[in-house]
C-alpha cells in the first residue's frame, strides 16, 4: 500500500527556494538533478514511511534527500503531510 503525498503550503515554498537557489548557483542541470532524486525521495516516503528517522514523536519524520536538504513529514492514516524542506546548513530554531 502506498500512502498519498501531500504538500504543505511551506512544503512547496521551501521546495520551490531550494531548487531556485540550486538553480542560480550551480544550473538547470543540477537543479533538475535535485527535483528527481526529491521526487525519488518522495517515492520512497509513500511506500514505507515508518522507514526513516523519527523526529518528534512517531508521526513526524525526517529524511535526508540529499546532503544539504532534509524533508520533514507527517504521516496521517491513508496520507503523508510534507511539512517543509529543509537545508541542513541552516541552524534549526529551538524552542520550549
Amino acid at each position: 500500500m502506498s500512502f498519498e503525498i501531500i504538500l504543505t503550503p511551506k512544503a512547496k515554498d521551501t521546495l520551490l527556494s531550494i531548487v531556485n537557489f540550486i538553480k542560480a548557483e550551480w544550473g538547470q542541470n543540477s537543479a533538475e538533478k535535485f527535483v528527481a532524486k526529491t521526487y525519488q525521495t518522495l517515492h520512497n516516503i509513500s511506500m514505507q514511511p515508518y522507514l526513516f528517522k523519527a523526529y518528534s514523536g512517531n508521526d513526524v519524520r525526517i529524511v535526508l534527500i540529499a546532503k544539504q536538504t532534509s524533508v520533514v513529514y507527517r504521516i496521517g492514516s491513508d496520507k503523508i503531510e510534507v511539512l517543509f524542506f529543509w537545508d541542513n546548513r541552516q541552524d534549526p530554531v529551538i524552542t520550549g
